[in-house]
């Protein structure tokens, strides 16, 4: 992970192509960088209604409906 411009953890380990593809697995929304209240990485969803984010192990983005939290 490196830390970009705004002060937020990036996901350096995932091709660029494939973050293009990653979408919120339960609102299909486009996914952006985040970070956790502790900290940590996250992946935010950008749905306007119902926005979520999900959590990022060991550069691992984990895209699982019971391992998200609302934003």
């Amino acid at each position: 992970m490196s830390t970009d411009q705004t002060g937020t953890d990036k996901i350096e380990a995932l091709e660029p192509w494939v973050r293009e593809i990653l979408r919120c697995p339960v609102t299909g929304a486009t996914l952006v960088d985040g970070v956790g209240p502790g900290g940590e990485p996250e992946l935010h969803s950008t749905d306007a209604d119902r926005p979520l984010a999900y959590p990022v192990r060991d550069g691992i983005p984990v895209l699982l409906e019971s391992d998200s939290r609302p934003l």
